[in-house]
C-alpha cells in the first residue's frame, strides 16, 4: 500500500493538474501543476467540500459534484478567475462494496492549449500568405543597357541599408524583377519577398490582405481571423506595386507603418509590430498626383528616399535581342517545340517602339511560338503594326523602299478602318484598281520571301542533319 506521501510525489510528477476528492466531495489533496493551472495553493484548497470551493468562486463549476450525482465519469470545462478555461475530467473509484471512495479529477489548461492553436493557425496563415504572394525568384538581366546598368548598380548599393526605394517606370518594364535583385541584396535576403499589386483589389479587400483582420472583424470575416501582408513579411521585404493606386485612407494608415513599423489589424486594438524591408513601386506621376489631392505629399518623401528610374523597352534596344531569344528559349522549353528567329524578325522587333515594354515582348514570344507552322518564325507571322515599319527611317534603305513602306501601312489602316477596298481608296482619294494592284504586288513580294525563307530552313535542317 502506497503512503500518502509517495502518493503525493507521484501525482507532483505528473504535468496535468490531479484532484482528488473523497467520496463525499471533500478535497483531499491537489498537485503541483494544478496549482500551477489554477493559481490555487493546496492549502487553501484541502478539506474544503467541492461546494464550498464553488461558493468562494475558486472555479465557476464543479466535475466532482457532477459525478457525485451520475456515478460515472464526467468530462466539462470550467472558468478560474475572469477568462482563465481548463478542461476537467472527473473519475469515479469504487471500493470493492461498490462504494464511492474517491473521485479523481485531471485537469488540463485549456486557455494553453487554444493559444498554442491559434499560434499554429498563425503560422500555417502566414506561411500560405507567403506562397501566394511571393515573387517568382528573380534574377539580374542577362543583357542589360547603360541606363539600366546603372539603375541596378544603384539599387545594389542601397539594398543593404534601411532606406526606402521607389522604382519608377512604365508598365512592363521590370519593376518587379529590379525589386527581387533589391530583396536579394538586402540584409532581410533569408526571409520572405511579398509582393502584392496595390490597383488590383478593391480598397475594402486591399485593406484586410494588407494589415489583416481580427476574428469576426466584419460580415463574412473568418472566425479565425486572417493574416496581413505586413504581419507576414516580418524580416523579410514588402514589395508594394502600383503604389500611386493606393486609397488615400490607406495611405494614412501605410504612413504610420512606415513612420513606427507598427499597425493595427481591421477589428483590433492593439499593435503588432513588423520589422519589414519596403520597396514601392510606379508608373504614375507621384508629384502630380501630390498635387491633384490623390496621393499624400509626407507618404511620397517617407517612399521615395532613393528613387529609381526603370528606362523603357524602346530606349534599351540593345537589349530586345537578347530578350527576343531568353524568352524563345523558355517557350521552347516550356512547349517542347524548336522554334528559330528569322533575323528579318529580329531586326524588325529591334525598331518596335514597344508601348508594353518587356511583357508585351513576352507575350508576343509566346503567341508566335505556340501558333507557329513551322520552326522559322518570319515576319509574315508578326502583328500587322509590328510589319507596317518595313524599314521606314533607316539609314541604308532608300527612298523609294520608304515611300512605299509608308504607302503600304497607310492603305493597311485604311482598309482595317474602312472595311473595303473601294471606301479606302475613296478616303485616300486613290482609284481601287490603283488599290488591288499595290495589294496584289505586296502579297507577291511576301509570298517570295516566305518562299525564300521557307528554303533557308531546308537547307538549315539539312546541315543539322549532317
Amino acid at each position: 500500500m502506497m503512503s500518502g506521501d509517495n502518493l503525493q510525489r507521484v501525482i507532483d510528477a505528473m504535468s496535468d493538474g490531479v484532484y482528488i476528492t473523497d467520496g463525499n466531495g471533500v478535497t483531499v489533496t491537489v498537485n503541483k501543476a494544478y496549482e500551477r493551472i489554477s493559481g490555487i495553493p493546496r492549502k487553501v484548497l484541502v478539506g474544503l467540500h467541492m461546494s464550498e470551493v464553488v461558493n468562494r468562486g475558486y472555479i465557476s463549476r464543479s466535475v466532482s459534484l457532477e459525478v457525485l450525482k451520475e456515478k460515472g465519469p464526467v468530462t466539462l470545462t470550467q472558468t478560474i478567475g475572469d477568462d482563465h478555461k481548463i478542461l476537467v475530467s472527473g473519475t469515479p473509484m469504487f471500493d470493492r462494496q461498490g462504494r464511492l471512495e474517491y473521485i479523481v479529477t485531471t485537469v488540463r489548461n485549456v486557455t494553453e492549449l487554444l493559444q498554442a492553436k491559434r499560434a499554429e493557425e498563425q503560422l500555417e496563415q502566414i506561411l500560405q500568405v507567403r506562397e501566394n504572394y511571393s515573387g517568382r525568384e528573380a534574377r539580374d538581366p542577362f543583357v542589360i543597357s547603360r541606363a539600366t546598368q546603372q539603375c541596378y548598380d544603384l539599387a545594389k548599393r542601397v539594398a543593404p541599408t534601411a532606406a526606402k526605394i521607389l522604382i519608377k517606370g512604365e508598365t512592363g518594364t521590370g519593376k518587379t524583377l529590379l525589386a527581387r535583385t533589391i530583396h536579394d541584396y538586402s540584409a532581410v535576403a533569408q526571409g520572405p519577398f511579398i509582393e502584392i499589386n496595390c490597383a488590383a483589389m478593391p480598397e475594402s479587400l486591399l485593406e484586410a490582405e494588407l494589415f489583416g483582420y481580427e476574428p469576426g472583424a466584419f460580415t463574412g470575416a473568418s472566425q479565425k481571423g486572417k493574416t496581413g501582408l505586413l504581419e507576414a513579411a516580418n524580416n523579410g521585404t514588402l514589395f508594394l506595386d502600383e503604389i500611386g493606386d493606393l486609397p488615400l485612407s490607406l495611405q494614412a494608415k501605410l504612413l504610420k507603418v512606415v513612420a513606427e513599423n507598427r499597425f493595427i489589424p481591421v477589428g483590433g486594438t492593439q499593435f503588432k509590430r513588423t520589422n519589414l524591408r519596403l520597396v514601392s513601386a510606379t508608373h504614375h506621376n507621384l508629384r502630380e498626383l501630390v498635387q491633384a489631392g490623390a496621393f499624400r505629399e509626407d507618404l511620397l518623401y517617407r517612399l521615395s528616399v532613393v528613387p529609381l528610374e526603370l528606362p523603357p523597352l524602346r530606349e534599351r534596344t540593345e537589349e530586345i535581342e537578347a530578350l527576343l531569344n531568353h524568352y524563345l528559349h523558355h517557350f521552347n522549353c516550356k512547349y517542347e517545340l524548336d522554334c528559330r528567329w528569322h533575323r528579318d524578325v529580329i531586326d524588325l522587333l529591334c525598331r518596335y517602339p514597344w508601348p508594353g515594354n518587356i511583357r508585351e515582348l513576352i507575350n508576343l514570344t509566346e503567341r508566335l511560338v505556340v501558333t507557329a507552322e513551322q520552326s522559322l518564325i518570319t515576319t509574315a507571322q508578326l502583328p500587322r503594326e509590328m510589319r507596317a515599319d518595313n524599314g521606314m527611317g533607316r539609314v541604308g534603305v532608300s527612298l523609294k523602299e520608304q515611300v512605299e513602306a509608308l504607302e503600304q501601312q497607310l492603305i493597311e489602316q485604311a482598309l482595317e478602318r474602312y472595311g473595303t477596298t473601294r471606301q479606302a481608296a475613296a478616303a485616300l482619294d486613290i482609284d481601287q484598281s490603283t488599290l488591288v494592284k499595290k495589294q496584289q504586288r505586296w502579297r507577291a513580294q511576301q509570298k517570295a520571301n516566305d518562299v525564300t525563307q521557307n528554303e533557308e530552313v531546308e537547307s538549315d535542317d539539312v546541315r543539322k542533319r549532317r
